[in-house]
């Protein structure tokens, strides 16, 4: 996430974004250079899959220029394009049902390279970390945004509500119905154990 802009970079931004709001197209090339990193990263959260990501983000910068001079500028930029990337994904996460996998790198270093690292233990966490993904990836895009915009980005209610341009209530719903769905998923036999519990 990008940290609060300083006054100066602020006004550089209502520049630019004034400009871009007259269709002035270098500087609307400006505010997606200065966004760039933050969009993609998000997209790739969102999607889990590089192609995926990159379709997302120009989706969601095409629709940014196609729809700048609505922008009010209540809020910053970057936390604009937030918005639109996360309903760009779910967008195209919804046309696609199928499951994604998360793929080891061919070039990933060997736990024998590493002494002072537990092989055992980094295969655990690589398990973990691959159930996490799975498990995310299963989610509905709606419920995967909040849940990645909170536990991951560590947004505040408030600011996951509008940057998805939903209520906040709606979006604590959300994140509980992620969050249980997860666990679900996680751990299945969590409920069973507790009811068989004497």
């Amino acid at each position: 996430m990008t940290t609060d802009p300083t006054p100066a970079a602020r006004e550089e931004e209502e520049r630019l974004l004034d400009a871009a709001r007259r269709g002035d197209r270098p500087a609307f090339e400006d505010l997606v250079r200065r966004t760039y990193v933050d969009t993609y990263t998000l997209a790739m959260r969102l999607t889990a899959n590089e192609e995926d990501a990159r379709d997302v983000v120009q989706d969601a910068y095409l629709r940014a220029w196609k729809g700048i001079d609505r922008f009010r500028g209540d809020a910053q930029f970057s936390t604009w394009m937030y918005r639109i990337t996360a309903n760009c994904a779910s967008t195209l996460l919804a046309g696609r049902r199928r499951r994604r996998h998360e793929e080891l790198p061919e070039d990933m270093p060997l736990a024998d390279l590493h002494p002072d690292i537990d092989p055992v233990a980094m295969a655990e966490a690589g398990l973990l970390r691959s159930r996490v993904s799975d498990a995310l990836q299963e989610l509905p895009p709606k419920l995967r945004a909040v849940v990645i915009l909170r536990d991951v980005y560590d947004l505040p209610h408030e600011a996951i509500a509008e940057e998805l341009g939903i209520t906040e209530a709606a979006a604590k719903v959300r994140l509980h119905r992620a969050r249980r769905k997860l666990r679900e998923r996680l751990f299945p036999l969590g409920r069973e154990e507790a009811a068989h519990a004497v």
